[in-house]
Parts: C-alpha cells; sequence; structure tokens
C-alpha cells in the first residue's frame, strides 16, 4: 500500500485557477513571484484575470501549470503531506513531477518549459496544428482514422489516455479529417483542445532537438526515495537518462493508461492529481475502476484535507 502523486498538463488550464488555494495558502502567492522573475511578466495576474486565449497561449500555459502544480506540492508538504513513493507527470507535468521529486530547481523549470513551448510554437507556428480528443473508439480504431485522413500530412495518435480517450495531432486540416473519419468508426465525441501545438506528434521534432541542447545545460539530478515515471512507462534516475526522457516525450506519445496501471501494479492505493483540474483524477477512475483505489484531486483546502487523512492510512 503506497501514496503516488500524478500532475497534470496543458489542456487543465482555466482563467481563475488556484483561486481557492491561493486564499487559503500564501504559497501559491509567494511561487508564482517567483516564477514571474523568472518570465518576466505578472504569470498570477494572467491565470486570476485572463482572458483565456492569454493564458491558453503554449508559451503561458506551460509555466502556469509548472507553477501551480509545483505550488500545490509546497502546500502539501508544509501540511505535513508525505513524499509518495511514485510520481508521474501527464506529458509537461513531468517537470512538474522532477521538480517535486528534487530533480530540477523551481527556477530552471519554469525557464526550461518557456523555451519548450516556444521552441514547439516555432516547430509549428500558431494556427497550423491542432489537438483533439477523441472519445468512445478502440485505440486501434482511432489509429486506423488518422491514417486514412493523414492524406500525405501529419496526424497521429499521440494520448493514450484511459480505455476510449485517445487524444490526436497533426496539421489542423489533418486532424480535421480524422476527427470526421473517427465520427464515421463510431466514435461517441471529438473535441478540439484548448492547445495551440500538435504535441507528442512528429511535427515536434526540431523543437525536440532544440530542448535536448537546452537541457544539456541544465543541472539534472537523480531523484531521491520517489520513482518518477516517464511517458514511455519507465522510470529514469540517471541525469542523462532524464534529459533523454524529456527529448522523447516531446515527439512521441504518451502512454498514460499503462503508466497509471504500473503505478498501480506497484503498489499505489491513493493516487493524488497536484494541480488545477480534475482531468487526470478523471482518467485515473476510468483506467482503474477498483473501488478500494482511492483517487483525490487537490483543488482546493477541503480536497488536500481529504488527501492528508487518505496519506495516513497508507
Amino acid at each position: 500500500m503506497s501514496l503516488a502523486f500524478t500532475f497534470p498538463g496543458q489542456g487543465s488550464q482555466s482563467v481563475g485557477m488556484m483561486a481557492g488555494l491561493a486564499a487559503a495558502h500564501a504559497q501559491v502567492g509567494r511561487t508564482f513571484a517567483e516564477a514571474s522573475e523568472v518570465l518576466g511578466y505578472d504569470l498570477w495576474a494572467i491565470c486570476r484575470d485572463g482572458p483565456a486565449e492569454a493564458l491558453n497561449a503554449t508559451e503561458v500555459t506551460q509555466p502556469a501549470m509548472l507553477t501551480a502544480a509545483v505550488a500545490t506540492y509546497r502546500i502539501w508538504r508544509s501540511l505535513g503531506g508525505p513524499v509518495p513513493k511514485a510520481m508521474a507527470g501527464h506529458s509537461l507535468g513531468e517537470f512538474s513531477a522532477l521538480v517535486a521529486a528534487g530533480s530540477l530547481e523551481f527556477r530552471d523549470a519554469v525557464a526550461l518549459v518557456r523555451f519548450r513551448a516556444q521552441a514547439m510554437q516555432e516547430a509549428v507556428p500558431q494556427g497550423e496544428g491542432a489537438m483533439a480528443a477523441i472519445l468512445g473508439l478502440e485505440d486501434s480504431d482511432v489509429e486506423a482514422a488518422c491514417a486514412e485522413a493523414a492524406q500525405g500530412e501529419v496526424v497521429e495518435a499521440v494520448n493514450f489516455n484511459a480505455p476510449g480517450q485517445v487524444v490526436i495531432a497533426g496539421r489542423a486540416s489533418a486532424v480535421a479529417r480524422a476527427v470526421e473519419a473517427a465520427t464515421a468508426r463510431g466514435a461517441k465525441r471529438a473535441v478540439m483542445l484548448p492547445i495551440s501545438v500538435p504535441a507528442h506528434s512528429s511535427l515536434m521534432a526540431p523543437a525536440a532537438a532544440r530542448l535536448g541542447e537546452r537541457l544539456a545545460e541544465v543541472q539534472v539530478l537523480s531523484p531521491q526515495d520517489v520513482a518518477v515515471y516517464g511517458v514511455d512507462v519507465k522510470q529514469h534516475r540517471r541525469p542523462d537518462e532524464i534529459r533523454a526522457a524529456l527529448v522523447k516525450q516531446l515527439r512521441t506519445p504518451v502512454y498514460w493508461a499503462a503508466t497509471v496501471r504500473t503505478i498501480i501494479g506497484a503498489g499505489a492505493t491513493v493516487i493524488v492529481e497536484c494541480g488545477p483540474g480534475k482531468v487526470l483524477g478523471s482518467l485515473n477512475r476510468r483506467i482503474d475502476k477498483n473501488r478500494d483505489l482511492k483517487m483525490i484531486s487537490l483543488e482546493d483546502p477541503k480536497s488536500i484535507e481529504e488527501a492528508l487523512l487518505a496519506a495516513q492510512a497508507v
């Protein structure tokens, strides 16, 4: 029996996120102020006031989600919450997990994810790429829909999030065709995501190469006393392995369902989502419906109290 933390990525952001925790805990303001010093603009003001278009811009979303997750984790630890036995981040959330595990300094991570976002946006300019969630189809059917819709352009299944929930990414025109093809194959829904780049697709190869060059200049430490799982469902402990995994995950799919099953198989009985929203909590419940598993999203003081009580029982 053990405690695991998961950290959300892009798509979980919303204007006004963290307001409840900010009102109750000074760590939120301090953490956002620290990030704002690195970025050179008031990140908290955008998260608090919007507009949504500004927050949803990749170069803002990535530092915002990292900062929100780290602030939440700092609150958790300040209240006596234990260090989890395992951590995993969904895409961008992997940077949050590495900060929480002591592998990356927070300020370094803020600068890194800003650079990552800029490299991603420059690889595929605004409006040329897209991502969509396909609901209610088998993984193989989504992949077949992408192959049918490509027509010489890139569109790929990139996030295997849960049974019946796969995210596709690629050129906007090809993604639109793939949505139609998936619907024709029986998909229950297809939802365009508020993400301005086709993350985890092969179109991100130039951005991944640039990120690798930048990571070579950043201190990365081995995580201590915690297993950190990457999007490839593997633990990476050596600094060079961590750097390579962060580069690879930018241009290859996220196997989230397999990651969560691996964490549960390793003994996790309480899985906490550390960051804004309940996207991962919802996915995790769909991945494993065992009622003995406790899954909690840290959104407000009440949910943190619930998670602290649950952690005492493991």
